[in-house]
């Protein structure tokens, strides 16, 4: 199925609006979760201290690499040979820098304003069954003001992902919308957590209804908005609210819902070893991002989604190896 989006659109770039933040991804057992008093799976905001205290108490080293939802997924995008950018503040302190380092190695245009707070990180915690737990502390990342979002931000972009997160801070969000939309920009945005989508029910209906035309979620984040357990009635309702709509499922692919019909797209390396999924929901957007933009059918889109979202899961944490990108290029 054919979206006419080059036609529509004839520009490439896309733009991500997000927190920048820094993963420090720790292997850990579900003793060490249940301590920490976290719900498996889920998303809590902490201080710098806490995660401090975490990473002391184990035992393992953790890798550091630049993170965040929307960074992952355009860093994806840009190491695909995708036009990008991202947009978001960090601190003027080591990790900042090691941060916009990364996206510049990355092919990604970092527009960074800086704060004298600390630079945003995320400890994530891998445990054996390869799901992650996340502890944010924002930081810089939390104090980007809506006046510093312009459309001028936006320029050349044919299509601006916004990360979920970013209905913690409603007044940032509308001004992101209002930007990206004032620029001719469509709009994707990923729910990024269920519990983002559980405290931001009645913003994430507004500005759906208003803004959003790419509505991407995995299946308790579709439950939560949605209410329907079956991901069919749920992707049939996240349609509704978006022009096109995605629900990952998991190792059973992803379903895609435009104009009244459903794309079934396959995972990839079924029966393979998971090491951890840290970023696989972010590095699938990238795949199916860069595909709608270059004029790709849904079916490919949805193939170079699960490509990304494979080859992420083949590691620790959200970036890629070389040789699993030179694999994934072959599908282009």
């Amino acid at each position: 199925m054919k979206i006419p989006f080059n036609s529509m659109h004839p520009k490439t770039g896309i733009a991500a609006v997000g927190s920048a933040l820094v993963d420090m991804c720790l292997l850990e057992d579900d003793r060490f979760l249940a301590e920490s008093g976290a719900k498996k799976g889920g998303m809590v905001l902490v201080d710098s201290e806490y995660i401090g205290e975490m990473l002391r108490r184990s035992k393992n080293k953790a890798a550091i690499v630049p993170g965040g939802s929307a960074c992952n997924t355009i860093v994806g995008i840009g190491k695909l040979g995708g036009k990008s950018r991202f947009i978001g503040k960090r601190g003027n302190d080591e990790l900042g820098s090691f941060f916009e380092n990364g996206l510049r190695n990355n092919n990604v245009e970092p527009i960074l304003m800086k704060s004298e707070s600390p630079t945003g990180h995320v400890l994530s915690i891998i445990t054996p069954d390869a799901q992650r737990s996340m502890f944010t502390y924002l930081g810089a990342s939390a104090e980007t003001a809506p006046e510093e979002i312009s459309e001028e931000l936006f320029e050349n972009t044919a299509l601006v992902h916004i990360e979920g997160y970013l209905l913690f801070n409603p007044k940032l969000m509308i001004a992101a919308l209002k930007a990206a939309k004032n620029a001719g920009a469509m709009i994707s945005l990923d729910l990024a957590s269920y519990t983002v989508v559980e405290s931001s029910r009645e913003l994430l209906e507004e500005i759906c209804e208003s803004y959003i035309d790419i509505l991407i979620a995995n299946e308790d984040e579709a439950f939560a908005f949605t209410g329907h357990k079956d991901e069919s009635k749920a992707l049939s309702a996240l349609s509704s609210s978006a022009d096109l709509a995605v629900v990952k499922i998991g190792k059973r692919g992803s379903l895609i819902g435009h104009g009244g019909s459903v794309v079934k797209v396959k995972p990839m390396g079924e029966g393979s070893t998971v090491i951890d999924t840290t970023g696989a929901g972010d590095l699938w957007a990238a795949g199916f991002l860069y595909g709608l933009v270059h004029g790709y059918t849904l079916e490919k889109c949805g193939e170079l989604g699960s490509a990304c979202g494979y080859e992420v899961c083949r590691t620790i944490g959200a970036s890629i190896p070389e040789d699993g990108w030179q694999r994934i290029k072959m599908l282009l």
